[in-house]
């Protein structure tokens, strides 16, 4: 049996263990530069309040219901994320971090499944202090469906053990083939065409219906679906297959060195989460764009790819050559809102092909890389050593105005008791 733990609500479950005074209000949480809504409280979705709601446009109805507000704390809930899985991994040797706030744990071996999916629950919430639910099922996408049951049921004991096929017949009615994990809308659609509505019309198609329709992903998802494990744990994270950093300005920019400034911030930060999964980026793509919600604004967007004569995985390096493809792509004159920086065609750091008439010496490269990042981790992954080109004026940085402090990673911003 496989669980699948998930927090309730989780950024905003995050600000609440820190603000007990907006228990029982509505609370929502803004995505970067405080524009939509990422996250939300019961009591916001029962003002009708939707994911990712442009904030602006309800300011009254925020302000009417008294809706407690928070700027995104990724450093915050980040923290708090790896508190949560040291908890999780104590109920199972093996575990599968699946998300910020997900993860699955391998039950095999325990006979009092709801007893353990209790005291799962109880010792997320003893121990860090979050809300969570579980599910518990044959497969992990009968996991995620019974989590997810939990959730939209509202049952109150948190969790869902579907281990008699009454149970797993009960939730696989209840659940449209739209929400199923690993269903996107174009495959729903052709779906609920074909005559599938739910997830226990997908679990009767036959094997050659799926693998024709679906491809072998598909039949591995109506397998699961039946009870048959077919997509196993990853204990290790894979590495991803692309990098991208790209964030909005907390202002609107017009000069070239502003955005300069902002994009080797940007392409610093994909540098390091290369190395941290032993890749090299072999194409960046950079891009630019304005905002086209400004009606009265000129528009612009433009991109380019540029193919590194080595396969790089430097914050010098991929600096350099993203400043290099601004030069390509920057027009005077616009209002711009974004820039960005995705690191592409990537290969294991050990596969490097070298360049006959590259002249960078790589073992230094190397050792730079190595030393900045160690200081990176003494100071508790706080950039405090630079290249000068990323500047220090930062009018690109993200609007946060609703910030809560970083109460977990920042000692002075630790809370303090005072005796009165």
């Amino acid at each position: 049996m496989i669980a699948l733990v998930d927090c309730n609500n989780f950024y905003v479950s995050c600000e609440r263990l820190f603000h007990p005074g907006v228990l029982g209000r509505p609370v929502v949480v803004l995505s970067n530069n405080d524009g939509c809504v990422i996250s939300r409280s019961e009591e916001a979705k029962t003002l009708g309040i939707r994911m990712g709601a442009p904030a602006f446009f309800m300011e009254e109805l925020l302000q009417r219901h008294q809706v407690a507000v928070f700027s995104s704390n990724y450093t915050l809930y980040g923290s708090l994320s790896q508190r949560v899985m040291q908890v999780l991994s104590s109920f199972a040797p093996e575990m599968e971090v699946y998300s910020i706030d997900e993860a699955f744990l391998d039950l095999s071996g325990h006979t009092s499944l709801p007893t353990l999916a209790a005291a799962i629950r109880a010792g997320v919430l003893h121990d860090v202090g979050l809300p969570v639910s579980v599910g518990v099922a044959p497969t992990k996408t009968l996991a995620k469906m019974a989590n997810r049951a939990v959730k939209k049921n509202k049952l109150p004991e948190g969790f869902l053990v579907l281990d008699s096929p009454e149970k797993t017949e009960a939730v696989l009615a209840a659940t449209q083939v739209e929400d199923i994990w690993g269903i996107g809308p174009q495959y729903a659609a052709m779906l609920h065409q074909k005559g599938f509505h739910n997830a226990r019309d997908l679990s009767l198609v036959p094997d050659d219906f799926a693998r024709r329709e679906l491809t072998v992903v598909g039949l591995r998802l109506v397998r699961e679906l039946r009870g048959i494990p077919c997509i196993a744990l990853e204990e290790a994270t894979p590495p991803k297959k692309a990098v991208c950093v790209a964030r909005s300005f907390g202002q609107l920019l017009t000069q070239k060195t502003d955005i300069q400034e902002a994009l080797a911030n940007y392409a610093a930060v994909a540098a390091q989460k290369l190395r941290a999964q032993n890749s090299r980026a072999t194409v960046i793509q950079v891009f630019v764009q304005t905002n086209n919600f400004r009606g009265q604004d000129a528009q612009y967007h433009r991109s380019v790819n540029v193919r590194l004569p080595v396969p790089a995985n430097s914050t010098r390096e991929l600096i350099r050559h993203a400043l290099l493809a601004l030069d390509h792509i920057f027009k005077p004159g616009y209002n711009y809102k974004k820039t960005g920086i995705t690191a592409m065609d990537l290969v294991p750091d050990t596969e490097v092909q070298e360049n006959l008439f590259e002249t960078t010496n790589h073992d230094r490269e190397r050792k730079l890389m190595q030393a900045l990042d160690g200081i990176t981790r003494h100071f508790a992954g706080k950039p405090v050593l630079r290249f000068a080109v990323q500047g220090g004026d930062k009018k690109w940085t993200l609007r946060q105005e609703r910030l809560s402090p970083c109460y977990t990673t920042r000692l002075h911003e630790i809370i303090k008791a005072k005796p009165e």
